[in-house]
């Protein structure tokens, strides 16, 4: 049976919780749709974190970007919406969500978002 989108982001424990360590993934895949044109906007998405007592679950995060396709969001909202997801998911000490937006009407868009752990 074939994989569906989902906004459900499964997480692990960390398996070296006492060290502290960055786990990095690339996303260069990523889509979802101007809200202003209905237009299909491209993106790579980077996270880089260091887990605390969870780790987030490879299979579900592609199927929750994937969930994105469909959906009408500005570049900062749906950068800044992927983070919020995924710290809820693991609480990390430390996270940073970069989208990379390809080049639309001349402009390409670049945005970080940050969480550090209070």
């Amino acid at each position: 049976m074939p994989s569906a989108p989902s906004k459900e982001l499964e997480s692990f424990e960390n398996p070296k919780p006492g060290r502290p360590y960055e786990v990095r993934f690339e996303c260069p895949e990523f889509t979802c749709v101007c809200p202003k044109t209905g237009q299909p906007d491209f993106a790579t998405i980077q996270i880089r974190y260091s887990p605390a007592a969870r780790c987030v679950e490879l299979k579900s995060l592609k199927l929750y970007l994937w969930s994105y396709r469909d959906v009408g969001a500005f570049h900062e909202d749906v950068t800044n919406k992927i983070l919020d997801d995924l710290v809820e998911a693991t609480q990390p000490t430390w996270m940073v969500v970069e989208g990379d937006f390809y080049v639309r009407g001349g402009i390409r868009t670049v945005v970080e978002a940050r969480y550090d752990a209070p």
